[in-house]
């Protein structure tokens, strides 16, 4: 069986690396094969340039197909898998395209694999083995109140006075602020259009106490069934969102301000300047440490008193192995593809495992990724 490995970005090497190392047989394809050997050429000489057609060609029943190219290329790519027979993986969110892939997958006995990144995947480990070591816990009930957060963030190990760095085109960051999200708060469901309207502090259980900012991304609910929510249990406040630096809102206050008005194709091309000024003035410098936080947490209360409550938080940051980024969302795209090998993964479309055993030995792997990682019992 061979690993089709499609795209040598940032975010990409680890895993690949990985991979190869561990005796996989690996083709890597890239739009630019130079850039992929300066990747990964001390590994492998089966470097080529990715063309659709060609790998189509290339593809055997049981392969498996990894896209680390841009989003519009993962339903196509997960198409042809199927056609030919293959399995498929992508760190990004299932969109509503590989959603409706999913009968097809099933019948063609092949596994669409997806969310196994960092936010989306590493978070979705961490929310399933709390939920599971919850509903095994003494203090479970039906009628408990819950409390469930998810907060991510990549942000700069030094801080700047912008209080954040750009590892690739801002573009994606300044899209990502017109994009509306839905969470639950106070019992009632929260919408939200733009993310500085829901601004909020939270204080992170990291070994030094450390406060951050973080605010609801994209649309939370659906995640309550992925991740076993009972229809009838009653739900506080339940949020997946991102986290920066303190400062960061008073930092970006003037780019809200513009990015509120911006509209049509005009504003599109003003979120390029943007996207390319921050880019100029704010790029990590060659060797300069990034940072990923990552905090996962469920509280449990009773009569207004909480009888248990669990969070699991990661702090990971740069070192002689690369950026944080690119360990935490890459190496988890890895052990999906293993997992698809072993025959772990069923048919379908999937996003990162609820099974215990496979959320164990993920968390086991990703445990060496992160400076620091623990699950907080704030009760214990």
């Amino acid at each position: 069986m061979t690993i089709h490995w499609c795209g040598t970005g940032l975010s990409a090497i680890p895993g690949l690396r990985r991979l190869i190392e561990n005796g996989q047989t690996v083709t890597v394809w890239n739009r630019t094969a130079d850039k992929a050997r300066e990747a990964v050429g001390d590994l492998t000489d089966d470097i080529r340039v990715f063309d659709i057609d060609a790998l189509g060609a290339a593809l055997a029943p049981g392969d498996v197909v990894v896209s680390m190219l841009p989003g519009d290329w993962h339903v196509p790519l997960a198409e042809l898998a199927i056609d030919k027979g293959a399995h498929f993986v992508s760190s990004s969110y299932i969109a509503p395209e590989m959603r409706a892939l999913d009968d097809k997958a099933r019948a063609a006995g092949v596994a669409l694999v997806n969310e196994v990144g960092l936010d989306p995947g590493i978070d979705h480990l961490m929310a399933h083995a709390l939920i599971a070591d919850y509903r095994a816990s003494a203090a479970f009930d039906a009628d408990n109140h819950l409390s469930f957060i998810s907060y991510c963030g990549g942000i700069p190990k030094i801080p700047n006075a912008f209080r954040y760095k750009f590892s690739w085109s801002p573009l994606g960051v300044l899209k990502a602020l017109r994009s509306p999200s839905r969470s639950i708060r106070n019992y009632a469901e929260l919408r939200v259009d733009r993310p500085w309207d829901a601004i909020s502090t939270y204080d992170a259980p990291l070994p030094g106490p450390e406060s951050f900012e973080v605010y609801p991304n994209r649309d939370s609910v659906p995640f309550m069934g992925e991740y076993g929510f009972e229809p009838h249990w009653t739900v506080r406040e339940f949020v997946r969102g991102t986290l920066r630096l303190n400062g960061w809102s008073e930092a970006w206050n003037e780019v809200f301000r513009e990015v509120e008005t911006l509209e049509g194709a005009a504003g599109d091309a003003r979120l390029k300047e943007m996207s390319d000024q921050f880019w100029t003035e704010n790029a990590y410098d060659e060797g300069e440490p990034d940072r990923v936080v990552l905090c996962v947490g469920l509280n449990a209360e009773k009569d207004g008193e909480s009888v248990w409550h669990k969070t699991y938080v990661m702090d990971a940051w740069g070192d002689a192995r690369g950026t944080a980024m690119a360990r935490l969302v890459s190496v988890p795209v890895s052990l999906a593809v293993e997992s698809v090998l072993n025959r772990e993964i069923a048919a379908g479309v999937h996003a990162a495992p609820s099974d215990p055993r496979l959320v164990q030995n993920w968390m086991g792997e990703i445990d060496r990724l992160a400076q620091h990682l623990q699950v907080v019992d704030h009760l214990g």
